[in-house]
């Protein structure tokens, strides 16, 4: 996710390297025993309560057993089965329990002139090589949702993981509860990118925090448009400790978009269709269109230029992949290491 000016990226900063790598080489120990024969539906209870992923034994090896390698990338494809607590967090505790800025690039555009069934929201995701999955979920109690992830985050290093390890099945699990991007059944759509540091809000006695990805799960999980998605995030505190801090386009199926962004001890609400890595508070248009991807997209949202050709025009030599989703087909176009004749197509109703 780093800038071709070399600004660090939003989540993978050095400082979060060193973090991932303390706490993430035991995150998924905890769903080691579901890649054995599992014992029948009846006889596997859920979890205790205080687990992160809240699987059956069967919930889980269906999670295990459904997991796939789309390309080389490489990328991967999980439909998630069963339910999580998306507010809790990644503690050490947690990722030891057994069972027994990025340089992004964002815009929502409208139907009104694109010749598309509906909206569309596009993002390239930029960043060092590490291996990504597609994520279908569908939460208990929540909307399905379709998203994508780096997955260095869940496996604790920045190789591919081994599908036929028993340990890497289970660590990928979680690939769930850290979406970079993503869309729901209800066409709501989120994405993030870096931001420069500015003065964030003080904590709020009784506030759940949360961290910068997971907010974009819960988001997905219970916000149908534009205005509940805001409502939400102003029920949290956004942890943005180990990385920069970032900021989120959000749009929906009417054609709505949003920037979510913090600073000046607040969190602040901008109308605009396009993200990039620059500050959108109290701005100008004049300086947003300095930043030339900015620009870029912003010229290209109201043409009826395919919205891949968009991204590609300013994707950027570490661009690791670039979606544009349908929101109201709850279809997607997955294109990897800017494979440009690679689509992948997707859609919210799992494979498996």
């Amino acid at each position: 996710m780093r800038d071709v000016t070399g600004a660090a990226p939003a989540v993978h900063t050095a400082v979060m390297r060193r973090r991932t790598a303390r706490l993430l080489p035991a995150l998924l120990v905890c769903v080691l025993t579901a890649c054995a024969a599992p014992p029948p539906p009846r006889a596997a209870p859920r979890p205790a309560t205080g687990a992160v992923l809240r699987q059956s034994a069967a919930e889980a090896a269906r999670t295990a057993a459904g997991l796939r390698q789309l390309d080389d990338l490489p990328l991967y494809e999980m439909t998630f089965h069963g339910g999580y607590d998306a507010e809790a967090p990644l503690t050490e505790q947690e990722l030891a329990r057994r069972d027994d800025a990025w340089a992004c690039s964002l815009f929502l555009r409208p139907a009104a002139g694109s010749g598309a069934s509906g909206p569309v929201f596009g993002r390239n995701f930029d960043w060092d090589p590490h291996p990504a999955m597609v994520v279908h979920a569908r939460p208990p109690g929540g909307y399905a949702s379709l998203s994508v992830s780096d997955v260095s985050y869940v496996l604790g290093h920045a190789g591919a993981p081994d599908l036929k390890d028993p340990a890497d099945r289970r660590r990928l699990a979680h690939a769930v509860l850290a979406p970079f991007d993503g869309m729901n059944e209800k066409g709501l759509a989120v994405g993030l990118a870096q931001v420069p540091d500015a003065l964030l809000p003080g904590r709020t006695p009784g506030r759940t925090p949360v961290g910068s990805a997971r907010i974009i799960r819960l988001v997905l999980d219970r916000a149908a448009t534009v205005g509940e998605a805001v409502a939400l995030m102003r029920r949290y505190d956004v942890d943005f400790s180990g990385g920069p801090q970032v900021h989120y386009l959000i749009g929906d199926r009417t054609g709505r978009s949003v920037v979510v962004e913090y600073g000046d001890g607040r969190l602040n609400v901008v109308g605009d269709r396009v993200l990039t890595n620059i500050t959108m508070t109290g701005t100008s248009r004049a300086t947003r269109l300095a930043d030339p991807r900015y620009r870029a997209l912003s010229e290209g949202v109201g043409t009826a230029a395919d919205p891949l050709a968009l991204l590609r025009r300013v994707a950027q030599p570490h661009t690791r992949w670039s979606i544009v989703y349908d929101l109201t087909a709850g279809t997607a176009r997955l294109v990897t290491g800017q494979r440009w004749s690679r689509v992948h197509d997707l859609a919210i109703s799992s494979p498996g």
